[in-house]
């Protein structure tokens, strides 16, 4: 015979498990967000002030 209350036990447990890890990643996914920003608002500072990178050199192209 199955016991149900068993089964729904386990799925509850199964259910708060899992809802700990989503809150878990959404606050890792908080803090990835907020240290994207800042990095995107160094970005966009040091690029007002004339700051660039050297663009790496291309390859020439060998014409067939």
């Amino acid at each position: 015979m199955i016991d149900h209350e068993a089964h729904l036990k386990q799925i509850f447990e199964n259910q708060k498990t899992l809802s700990t890890e989503i809150q878990e990643l959404n606050n890792v996914l908080a803090v990835k967000k907020e240290q994207f920003m800042k990095l995107q608002g160094i970005v966009e500072y040091l690029s007002a002030n004339g700051i660039k990178l050297e663009q790496p050199e291309q390859p020439e192209q060998v014409e067939k």
